[in-house]
């Protein structure tokens, strides 16, 4: 069995070489939480180190993310998602819909930040009838969410209301 779709004449198989590993679509969902530093990703999905630095350099290589000096942190970089990682929402958001079909409800709810109500399925806020950009996209732990059991900085961080694609104040 190969190990690669680089046969593959498919705009899908061509972009599942970049985005289909396995980590990559959870560090992408992570950007867009706001997380950016490595060891909040590392922390957050429980990934494997050398895994998590593949994954972002491939990330990078290709274009998806920005990496830049940490002015905080000498030595250590801060990633963020470029234009092109942004137009990925629409594909994650209905990922995330799909799996609140199968598996149940997700843990965040995305609201349109202008009138607060939470977004469908297709990513359409029905009350204004927009689709918001992820800037105008908050989460909102949903109330029985709010228990979790996870401790890192992002889980509890990601316990308040947050715009999508802001910095996360989440501490290493």
């Amino acid at each position: 069995m190969t190990t690669s779709y680089e046969s593959q004449n498919c705009t899908l198989a061509r972009a599942l070489e970049l985005i289909g590993e396995r980590w990559t679509l959870l560090i992408i969902r992570d950007a867009f939480y706001g997380v950016q530093r490595f060891n909040q990703f590392r922390d957050h999905l429980d990934i494997p180190r050398a895994m998590l630095v593949e994954r972002l350099a491939t990330l990078v290589d290709n274009g998806v993310l920005d990496r830049r000096a940490d002015p905080d942190h000498a030595a250590r970089y801060l990633y963020q998602l470029t234009p092109l990682g942004i137009d990925l929402w629409p594909a994650l958001h209905a990922l995330l819909a799909w799996g609140a079909q199968v598996a149940g409800p997700n843990q965040l709810r995305f609201v349109h930040v202008r009138c607060g109500h939470e977004i469908d399925s297709r990513g359409h806020c029905q009350t204004c009838g927009v689709m918001p950009p992820p800037t105008d996209i908050a989460t909102e732990p949903r109330a029985k969410a709010r228990g979790s059991a996870r401790t890192d900085s992002v889980a509890l961080a990601l316990r308040e209301r947050h715009t999508l694609l802001e910095p996360l104040n989440a501490d290493e």
